[in-house]
Protein backbone atom coordinates (compact mmCIF):
# COMPACT_ATOMS: atom_id res chain seq x y z
CA UNK A 1 0.00 0.00 0.00
CA UNK A 2 1.08 3.42 -0.61
CA UNK A 3 1.51 6.33 2.29
CA UNK A 4 -0.54 9.01 1.93
CA UNK A 5 0.31 11.28 -1.05
CA UNK A 6 0.23 15.16 -1.49
CA UNK A 7 -2.66 17.04 -3.01
CA UNK A 8 -6.70 16.90 -2.06
CA UNK A 9 -9.45 17.65 -4.31
CA UNK A 10 -12.47 17.28 -2.13
CA UNK A 11 -14.50 18.78 -5.21
CA UNK A 12 -13.21 15.75 -6.98
CA UNK A 13 -13.52 13.09 -4.53
CA UNK A 14 -17.19 13.78 -4.15
CA UNK A 15 -17.91 13.32 -7.73
CA UNK A 16 -16.16 10.43 -7.79
CA UNK A 17 -17.67 9.13 -4.70
CA UNK A 18 -21.48 10.17 -6.67
CA UNK A 19 -20.38 8.35 -9.66
CA UNK A 20 -19.60 5.26 -7.50
CA UNK A 21 -23.06 5.78 -5.35
CA UNK A 22 -24.80 5.71 -8.79
CA UNK A 23 -23.66 1.85 -9.48
CA UNK A 24 -24.13 1.03 -6.19
CA UNK A 25 -27.98 2.66 -6.45
CA UNK A 26 -28.56 0.55 -9.17
CA UNK A 27 -26.96 -2.77 -7.87
CA UNK A 28 -28.39 -2.71 -4.57
CA UNK A 29 -31.56 -1.42 -5.03
CA UNK A 30 -33.72 -2.42 -2.04
CA UNK A 31 -31.31 -5.17 -0.47
CA UNK A 32 -30.50 -4.20 3.60
CA UNK A 33 -26.71 -4.95 3.04
CA UNK A 34 -23.53 -5.04 5.54
CA UNK A 35 -21.21 -7.33 3.72
CA UNK A 36 -19.50 -7.65 0.75
CA UNK A 37 -16.80 -10.19 0.36
CA UNK A 38 -14.59 -11.36 -3.21
CA UNK A 39 -16.76 -10.98 -5.56
CA UNK A 40 -18.09 -7.52 -4.06
CA UNK A 41 -22.00 -8.56 -3.84
CA UNK A 42 -23.67 -7.08 -1.01
CA UNK A 43 -25.41 -9.75 1.50
CA UNK A 44 -29.08 -8.77 1.71
CA UNK A 45 -30.05 -8.80 5.96
CA UNK A 46 -33.30 -8.76 8.00
CA UNK A 47 -34.59 -5.33 8.07
CA UNK A 48 -33.54 -5.06 11.80
CA UNK A 49 -29.78 -5.34 11.74
CA UNK A 50 -27.85 -2.96 13.34
CA UNK A 51 -26.67 -2.02 10.04
CA UNK A 52 -30.45 -1.49 7.89
CA UNK A 53 -29.90 2.33 8.44
CA UNK A 54 -26.63 3.01 6.50
CA UNK A 55 -27.50 2.38 2.68
CA UNK A 56 -30.52 4.38 2.70
CA UNK A 57 -28.38 7.08 4.73
CA UNK A 58 -25.91 6.70 1.91
CA UNK A 59 -28.98 7.78 -0.67
CA UNK A 60 -30.23 10.67 1.51
CA UNK A 61 -26.64 12.06 1.69
CA UNK A 62 -27.06 11.59 -2.41
CA UNK A 63 -30.37 13.70 -2.46
CA UNK A 64 -29.18 16.40 -0.46
CA UNK A 65 -26.21 17.09 -1.85
CA UNK A 66 -27.56 16.74 -5.95
CA UNK A 67 -31.58 17.32 -5.34
CA UNK A 68 -31.94 14.04 -7.80
CA UNK A 69 -35.35 12.37 -6.95
CA UNK A 70 -33.84 8.71 -7.71
CA UNK A 71 -31.77 8.93 -4.39
CA UNK A 72 -34.81 10.04 -2.31
CA UNK A 73 -37.52 8.01 -4.04
CA UNK A 74 -34.87 4.62 -3.60
CA UNK A 75 -34.74 6.14 0.33
CA UNK A 76 -37.93 7.18 1.00
CA UNK A 77 -40.03 4.00 2.13
CA UNK A 78 -36.88 2.54 4.67
CA UNK A 79 -38.30 4.20 7.90
CA UNK A 80 -41.43 2.77 7.24
CA UNK A 81 -40.45 -0.63 6.74
CA UNK A 82 -38.41 -0.30 9.92
CA UNK A 83 -41.31 0.63 11.51
CA UNK A 84 -43.48 -2.11 10.08
CA UNK A 85 -41.00 -4.33 11.22
CA UNK A 86 -41.19 -3.01 14.87
CA UNK A 87 -44.66 -4.01 15.35
CA UNK A 88 -43.72 -7.66 14.67
CA UNK A 89 -41.40 -10.18 16.90
CA UNK A 90 -37.59 -8.33 16.22
CA UNK A 91 -34.23 -8.27 17.59
CA UNK A 92 -34.43 -3.72 17.68
CA UNK A 93 -32.07 -2.78 20.14
CA UNK A 94 -29.62 -0.08 21.29
CA UNK A 95 -28.42 0.85 17.83
CA UNK A 96 -32.12 2.26 16.55
CA UNK A 97 -29.98 5.42 16.62
CA UNK A 98 -28.09 3.87 13.73
CA UNK A 99 -31.24 2.68 12.06
CA UNK A 100 -33.80 5.19 12.36
CA UNK A 101 -31.43 8.48 12.01
CA UNK A 102 -30.21 7.90 8.84
CA UNK A 103 -33.91 7.22 7.61
CA UNK A 104 -36.65 8.97 9.61
CA UNK A 105 -34.95 11.44 10.96
CA UNK A 106 -32.82 12.43 7.49
CA UNK A 107 -36.27 12.16 5.77
CA UNK A 108 -37.81 14.91 8.22
CA UNK A 109 -35.55 17.13 8.05
CA UNK A 110 -35.06 17.26 3.90
CA UNK A 111 -38.67 17.02 3.13
CA UNK A 112 -40.69 17.59 6.44
CA UNK A 113 -42.38 14.73 6.32
CA UNK A 114 -44.52 14.17 9.50
CA UNK A 115 -44.30 10.33 9.54
CA UNK A 116 -40.39 10.62 9.31
CA UNK A 117 -40.56 12.67 12.54
CA UNK A 118 -42.91 10.30 14.33
CA UNK A 119 -40.82 7.25 13.42
CA UNK A 120 -37.67 9.05 15.01
CA UNK A 121 -39.75 9.58 18.02
CA UNK A 122 -40.94 6.17 18.55
CA UNK A 123 -37.44 4.94 18.08
CA UNK A 124 -36.20 7.71 20.10
CA UNK A 125 -38.81 6.42 23.20
CA UNK A 126 -37.47 3.07 22.67
CA UNK A 127 -34.17 3.47 23.07
CA UNK A 128 -35.51 5.49 26.71
CA UNK A 129 -36.73 2.46 27.48
CA UNK A 130 -33.82 0.40 27.68
CA UNK A 131 -32.06 2.55 30.30
CA UNK A 132 -31.08 1.78 33.27
CA UNK A 133 -31.50 4.07 36.51
CA UNK A 134 -29.45 2.89 38.84
CA UNK A 135 -26.55 1.61 36.48
CA UNK A 136 -27.13 5.03 34.48
CA UNK A 137 -26.55 3.55 31.41
CA UNK A 138 -28.47 2.01 28.18
CA UNK A 139 -28.63 -1.97 27.52
CA UNK A 140 -27.08 -3.52 24.70
CA UNK A 141 -28.23 -6.54 23.00
CA UNK A 142 -31.61 -8.74 24.23
CA UNK A 143 -31.07 -11.46 25.49
CA UNK A 144 -30.36 -12.14 29.00
CA UNK A 145 -27.79 -9.52 29.22
CA UNK A 146 -29.62 -7.42 31.19
CA UNK A 147 -26.47 -5.44 32.37
CA UNK A 148 -24.10 -4.97 29.15
CA UNK A 149 -23.90 -1.61 27.89
CA UNK A 150 -20.81 -1.01 24.74
CA UNK A 151 -19.35 1.99 23.03
CA UNK A 152 -21.26 1.70 20.05
CA UNK A 153 -24.13 3.79 21.85
CA UNK A 154 -22.67 6.77 21.85
CA UNK A 155 -23.25 6.89 18.47
CA UNK A 156 -26.81 6.40 19.03
CA UNK A 157 -27.41 9.38 21.37
CA UNK A 158 -28.10 11.50 19.11
CA UNK A 159 -31.27 9.75 18.50
CA UNK A 160 -31.99 11.04 21.99
CA UNK A 161 -31.06 14.48 21.73
CA UNK A 162 -32.76 14.65 18.55
CA UNK A 163 -35.63 13.52 20.47
CA UNK A 164 -35.51 16.46 23.08
CA UNK A 165 -35.28 19.32 20.70
CA UNK A 166 -38.04 17.73 18.67
CA UNK A 167 -40.50 17.07 21.06
CA UNK A 168 -39.71 19.84 23.79
CA UNK A 169 -39.33 17.16 26.69
CA UNK A 170 -36.16 17.03 28.33
CA UNK A 171 -35.88 13.31 29.70
CA UNK A 172 -34.62 11.95 26.40
CA UNK A 173 -32.27 14.42 26.66
CA UNK A 174 -31.13 13.77 30.43
CA UNK A 175 -30.98 9.75 29.35
CA UNK A 176 -28.56 10.74 26.74
CA UNK A 177 -26.05 12.49 29.04
CA UNK A 178 -26.38 10.53 31.90
CA UNK A 179 -25.28 7.61 29.62
CA UNK A 180 -22.63 9.97 27.96
CA UNK A 181 -21.57 9.97 31.72
CA UNK A 182 -21.07 6.72 32.64
CA UNK A 183 -18.93 6.62 28.93
CA UNK A 184 -16.47 8.65 30.72
CA UNK A 185 -16.47 6.75 34.14
CA UNK A 186 -16.36 3.29 32.87
CA UNK A 187 -15.36 3.33 29.26
CA UNK A 188 -13.21 5.79 28.22
CA UNK A 189 -9.14 5.25 29.67
CA UNK A 190 -7.00 7.45 30.89
CA UNK A 191 -4.44 7.49 27.63
CA UNK A 192 -7.43 7.27 25.39
CA UNK A 193 -7.91 4.33 25.06
CA UNK A 194 -11.83 2.58 24.81
CA UNK A 195 -13.02 -0.43 26.35
CA UNK A 196 -15.80 -2.09 23.94
CA UNK A 197 -18.26 -4.03 26.41
CA UNK A 198 -18.71 -3.12 30.40
CA UNK A 199 -21.08 -4.84 32.32
CA UNK A 200 -22.87 -3.89 35.48
CA UNK A 201 -25.04 -5.50 37.79
CA UNK A 202 -28.65 -4.61 36.71
CA UNK A 203 -30.13 -4.49 40.01
CA UNK A 204 -27.58 -2.50 41.67
CA UNK A 205 -25.89 -0.43 38.62
CA UNK A 206 -22.19 -1.38 40.04
CA UNK A 207 -19.54 -2.08 37.96
CA UNK A 208 -18.77 -5.85 37.40
CA UNK A 209 -16.49 -5.96 34.55
CA UNK A 210 -15.19 -5.37 31.29
CA UNK A 211 -15.08 -7.69 28.22
CA UNK A 212 -13.03 -7.62 24.97
CA UNK A 213 -16.35 -8.35 22.74
CA UNK A 214 -14.96 -7.25 19.17
CA UNK A 215 -11.71 -6.39 20.69
CA UNK A 216 -8.98 -8.36 21.49
CA UNK A 217 -9.21 -8.52 25.05
CA UNK A 218 -10.83 -6.40 27.88
CA UNK A 219 -7.58 -4.33 28.15
CA UNK A 220 -6.68 -3.32 24.79
CA UNK A 221 -7.66 -0.44 22.20
CA UNK A 222 -10.31 -1.75 19.41
CA UNK A 223 -9.98 0.42 16.65
CA UNK A 224 -14.22 0.91 15.65
CA UNK A 225 -14.73 1.26 19.26
CA UNK A 226 -12.13 3.88 19.81
CA UNK A 227 -13.46 5.55 16.67
CA UNK A 228 -17.34 5.82 18.05
CA UNK A 229 -16.23 7.17 21.32
CA UNK A 230 -14.06 9.97 19.34
CA UNK A 231 -17.07 10.66 17.57
CA UNK A 232 -19.94 9.86 19.85
CA UNK A 233 -18.33 12.43 22.69
CA UNK A 234 -17.97 15.34 19.82
CA UNK A 235 -21.40 14.82 19.45
CA UNK A 236 -22.39 14.88 22.76
CA UNK A 237 -20.56 17.93 23.41
CA UNK A 238 -22.52 19.61 20.08
CA UNK A 239 -25.72 18.79 22.39
CA UNK A 240 -24.71 19.98 25.61
CA UNK A 241 -21.80 22.44 24.81
CA UNK A 242 -20.12 20.40 28.49
CA UNK A 243 -17.02 21.04 27.63
CA UNK A 244 -16.22 17.53 29.24
CA UNK A 245 -17.14 15.56 26.38
CA UNK A 246 -15.29 17.59 24.38
CA UNK A 247 -11.83 17.13 26.30
CA UNK A 248 -12.55 13.52 25.85
CA UNK A 249 -13.40 13.22 21.79
CA UNK A 250 -9.89 14.78 22.18
CA UNK A 251 -8.44 12.93 23.83
CA UNK A 252 -10.02 9.20 22.30
CA UNK A 253 -8.81 11.40 18.82
CA UNK A 254 -5.24 11.80 20.33
CA UNK A 255 -4.95 7.95 20.97
CA UNK A 256 -6.07 7.03 17.67
CA UNK A 257 -3.98 9.05 15.68
CA UNK A 258 -0.89 8.85 17.63
CA UNK A 259 -1.28 4.88 17.01
CA UNK A 260 -2.34 4.87 13.44
CA UNK A 261 0.62 3.12 10.86
CA UNK A 262 2.19 4.97 8.24
CA UNK A 263 -0.68 4.75 5.66
CA UNK A 264 -3.28 6.21 8.36
CA UNK A 265 -5.76 4.08 8.31
CA UNK A 266 -6.03 1.39 11.53
CA UNK A 267 -5.21 -1.80 12.33
CA UNK A 268 -8.80 -3.49 13.80
CA UNK A 269 -7.10 -3.42 17.41
CA UNK A 270 -4.21 -1.22 18.20
CA UNK A 271 -3.14 -3.86 20.91
CA UNK A 272 -2.64 -7.40 19.69
CA UNK A 273 -0.24 -9.93 21.21
CA UNK A 274 1.01 -10.55 17.34
CA UNK A 275 2.62 -8.00 15.44
CA UNK A 276 0.51 -5.69 14.20
CA UNK A 277 2.01 -5.49 10.84
CA UNK A 278 0.98 -9.14 10.16
CA UNK A 279 -2.73 -8.09 11.27
CA UNK A 280 -5.84 -6.73 9.65
CA UNK A 281 -7.02 -3.58 8.78
CA UNK A 282 -10.18 -1.40 9.45
CA UNK A 283 -11.37 0.67 6.92
CA UNK A 284 -14.01 1.49 8.59
CA UNK A 285 -12.74 2.20 11.71
CA UNK A 286 -10.91 4.95 9.61
CA UNK A 287 -13.93 6.17 7.88
CA UNK A 288 -15.77 6.48 11.12
CA UNK A 289 -12.94 8.14 12.67
CA UNK A 290 -12.15 10.71 9.85
CA UNK A 291 -16.03 11.75 9.68
CA UNK A 292 -15.58 12.34 14.27
CA UNK A 293 -12.40 14.25 13.43
CA UNK A 294 -13.97 16.16 10.89
CA UNK A 295 -16.84 17.19 13.49
CA UNK A 296 -14.41 17.63 16.17
CA UNK A 297 -12.66 20.35 13.93
CA UNK A 298 -16.12 22.20 13.48
CA UNK A 299 -16.27 22.39 17.40
CA UNK A 300 -13.37 23.78 17.82
CA UNK A 301 -11.32 27.02 17.34
CA UNK A 302 -10.31 27.59 13.06
CA UNK A 303 -6.46 26.95 14.28
CA UNK A 304 -6.86 24.21 16.94
CA UNK A 305 -9.60 22.48 14.50
CA UNK A 306 -7.39 22.49 11.11
CA UNK A 307 -5.22 20.14 13.17
CA UNK A 308 -7.99 17.31 13.04
CA UNK A 309 -9.54 18.10 9.61
CA UNK A 310 -5.55 17.57 8.27
CA UNK A 311 -5.53 14.27 10.18
CA UNK A 312 -9.64 13.50 8.85
CA UNK A 313 -8.23 14.50 4.88
CA UNK A 314 -4.84 11.68 5.40
CA UNK A 315 -7.44 9.27 6.23
CA UNK A 316 -9.58 9.99 3.89
CA UNK A 317 -7.26 10.23 1.46
CA UNK A 318 -5.56 6.83 2.20
CA UNK A 319 -8.65 5.36 1.76
CA UNK A 320 -9.19 6.61 -1.63
CA UNK A 321 -5.96 5.90 -2.88
CA UNK A 322 -5.98 2.26 -1.30
CA UNK A 323 -8.67 1.04 -0.27
CA UNK A 324 -11.21 1.89 -2.34
CA UNK A 325 -13.08 0.03 -5.57
CA UNK A 326 -13.06 2.54 -8.07
CA UNK A 327 -11.65 0.79 -11.13
CA UNK A 328 -14.17 -2.19 -10.43
CA UNK A 329 -17.81 -1.07 -11.51
CA UNK A 330 -18.76 -4.48 -10.83
CA UNK A 331 -18.36 -4.14 -6.83
CA UNK A 332 -20.97 -3.02 -4.51
CA UNK A 333 -18.86 -1.99 -2.55
CA UNK A 334 -16.82 1.45 -2.01
CA UNK A 335 -14.02 0.64 0.55
CA UNK A 336 -12.18 -2.76 0.94
CA UNK A 337 -10.39 -4.29 3.82
CA UNK A 338 -13.14 -4.19 6.73
CA UNK A 339 -12.71 -6.30 9.56
CA UNK A 340 -16.08 -7.02 11.30
CA UNK A 341 -15.20 -9.39 14.62
CA UNK A 342 -11.67 -10.64 14.46
CA UNK A 343 -11.90 -12.72 17.75
CA UNK A 344 -15.17 -15.01 16.14
CA UNK A 345 -13.37 -15.12 13.19
CA UNK A 346 -16.40 -12.99 11.55
CA UNK A 347 -16.01 -10.67 8.49
CA UNK A 348 -12.52 -10.17 8.46
CA UNK A 349 -10.92 -8.62 4.96
CA UNK A 350 -14.27 -7.89 3.87
CA UNK A 351 -16.39 -4.31 2.94
CA UNK A 352 -18.93 -2.79 5.07
CA UNK A 353 -21.75 -1.16 4.32
CA UNK A 354 -20.97 1.55 7.32
CA UNK A 355 -17.28 1.56 6.36
CA UNK A 356 -18.80 2.83 2.92
CA UNK A 357 -21.45 5.27 4.61
CA UNK A 358 -18.79 6.94 6.84
CA UNK A 359 -16.55 7.55 4.43
CA UNK A 360 -19.58 8.93 1.98
CA UNK A 361 -20.83 10.88 4.97
CA UNK A 362 -17.07 12.79 5.63
CA UNK A 363 -16.43 13.35 2.05
CA UNK A 364 -20.01 15.52 1.77
CA UNK A 365 -18.61 17.11 4.70
CA UNK A 366 -15.91 17.91 3.31
CA UNK A 367 -17.78 19.30 0.58
CA UNK A 368 -20.19 21.50 2.48
CA UNK A 369 -22.89 19.28 3.74
CA UNK A 370 -24.68 20.74 6.88
CA UNK A 371 -27.80 18.15 7.69
CA UNK A 372 -26.18 16.07 10.32
CA UNK A 373 -27.35 13.37 11.60
CA UNK A 374 -25.15 11.71 14.04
Amino acid sequence: MQTVGKGWDAAAIWERTLKKVSLMNAAIGGKSPHVAREDGKYDDLRIDWWTSGFWPGILWIAYDMTGEERYKDAAWSWDERMEQHMLRPNSFDHDVGFQFLPTAVIKHRLTGDEDGERRGLFAANFLAGRFNLNGKFIRAWNSDMHGWSIIDTAMNLSLLYWASQRSGDPRFGQIATAHADTVLRHFIREDGSVRHIVCFDPNTGLFDEALGGQGYAPDSGWSRGTAWALYGMANTFRYTADRAYLRAAQRVAHYFLASLPEDSVPHWDFRSAEQLEGEPRDSSAGAIAASGLLELAELLPAKEGAVYRRAAERILQSLHDNYATWDDDGSEALLLHGTGHKPAGQNVDVSLIYGDYFFIEAIAKLNGWKHRIF
